[in-house]
């Protein structure tokens, strides 16, 4: 029981620790999170109605620039490697519906670094020959670099996409 109580306990609060991390974005804003300026933008606006529902559409943007002097990166050791932690902003669309596969959140991650590596090996004929495949490296993001991406929001109509932005670094 008593472990049945700290968990509950120690989730709700990482829960409130990241709604406390997250700030409100808006249309055009430019928000300063740990040295990267991430700013939301609204690209297209369409009334949609999905059973007997009308919802407004929504085609938004993400742009986060590293403004700081700290550049990130994870380099891999193996490949294939599963990573994990290369997101490095979450905008999460809390008034969305998710409806027709649609997202709720967008996630901005460190660009990839692609390696050529080559490789011989004998073909199908008993050949040898070399080869040469393109293998992630390493994830990064030097200052001043930028990644952008979109996403879909589905809200109910009349309203306006209700977006928070978490650090994930």
């Amino acid at each position: 029981m008593k472990n049945l109580t700290f968990f509950l306990s120690f989730t709700a609060l990482t829960f409130l620790g990241n709604l406390l991390n997250a700030q409100k974005i808006s249309d055009g804003q430019t928000l300063e999170v740990n040295g990267m300026a991430v700013t939301f933008t609204i690209l297209n606006k369409e009334s949609i109605e999905s059973g007997g529902k009308s919802y407004d559409r929504y085609k938004v943007s993400a742009t986060i620039k590293n403004t700081s002097d700290k550049a990130y990166n994870i380099r891999l050791s193996a490949f294939p490697q599963i990573v994990s932690g290369i997101g490095l902003v979450e905008l999460d669309c809390i008034n969305a519906t998710g409806a027709r596969l649609t997202s709720k959140k967008i996630e901005l991650k460190m660009k990839a670094q692609m390696i050529n590596v080559t490789y011989s090996a004998y073909d199908k004929s008993g050949k040898f020959v070399n080869s040469t495949i393109p293998v992630t490296g390493s994830y990064y993001f030097d200052p001043g670099d930028t990644i952008s991406d979109d996403a879909i929001f589905i809200v109910p109509q009349g309203e306006k996409p209700d977006v928070s932005v978490r650090s994930m670094k």
